[in-house]
């Protein structure tokens, strides 16, 4: 008897047991469910601040359209300045070559244009003045992003190069099979490249990012480097030479003690005798 009256008692409290697991498995299950109802709700309110964002977006590309018309304007009159801002710049730099920096030269504006549906993409466009190297007066480059896979479409103009003239010297070298040489890379393979392909390389993306992101808000931060670099390059030369010049007083002071001291020895000589 007093063996069934054990296992009673262990059958007992394996019951409670498993009715307390369930307790606490249906008031886990609950807790998750509300936490997954406020993260849907937060869900929801990081959606509507998205569409606030970019209907103020919108609002002030509008806004900034003429002004940068305007500052447009006043770019066109200054000499070589969207090729002295790209040499300027640390990264684009790189990707002038010497036939590349001729052909900056016809550069008159650069424009880059969101899509007026933010999110749907935007345009990067070279305006350039007649010019001996292609036909076009305007490069365009634009990504269009499709909401449905996450891709992005990417088309650009086809340089009408003029004859004996190309990437480079008129030669398209990954066209005929062969891989030009670093040094080579011309920055208009940028627009070529994407006739033979469906995406952009990594650097590619990075070129359309650095130029909408940092190049075009503010170019003039790059044109005034090349100038602050030759103004210290200047002050240190100045520097410099006021220093070799105060040297060569410090030695001429010098050798003038040295004459006085031997008068000095001569005149002491001459009293003894």
């Amino acid at each position: 008897m007093g063996a069934d009256k054990g296992k009673k008692l262990k059958v007992a409290e394996k019951d409670e047991e498993d009715n307390n697991s369930e307790a606490i498995d249906e008031k886990l299950v609950l807790s998750i469910e509300k936490l997954q109802e406020i993260q849907d709700e937060l869900e929801k309110i990081n959606e509507e601040a998205s569409d606030k964002v970019l209907e103020v977006e919108q609002k002030y590309n509008e806004i900034r359209k003429p002004v940068y018309d305007k500052r447009n304007d006043i770019i066109k009159a200054i000499p070589d300045f969207w090729l002295t801002a790209f040499l300027s710049h640390p990264a684009l730099s790189e990707l002038l070559s010497e036939e590349d920096q001729k052909i900056f030269k016809y550069l008159s504006s650069l424009e880059v244009e969101d899509f007026k549906d933010v999110k749907s993409g935007y345009s990067i466009t070279l305006h350039f003045n007649p010019n001996p190297y292609f036909e076009d007066t305007k490069l365009t480059k634009t990504f269009t992003y499709a909401d449905d896979d996450g891709t992005t479409k990417i088309t650009a103009t086809s340089i009408k190069w003029k004859e004996g003239m190309g990437i480079p010297n008129g030669v398209n070298y990954e066209k005929k099979g062969s891989k030009r040489p670093a040094s080579d890379e011309s920055f208009f393979s940028w627009f070529t490249d994407i006739q033979e392909k469906d995406h952009l390389d990594d650097i590619h993306d990075e070129i359309a990012e650095i130029i909408k992101e940092d190049l075009w808000p503010n170019p003039l931060t790059y044109f005034n480097n090349d100038a602050d670099e030759e103004d210290f390059d200047e002050e240190g030369a100045g520097e410099e030479g006021k220093d070799g010049d105060d040297s060569e007083e410090d030695e001429d002071d010098q050798e003038d003690d040295d004459d006085d001291d031997e008068d000095d020895e001569d005149g002491g000589e001459d009293d003894g005798k």
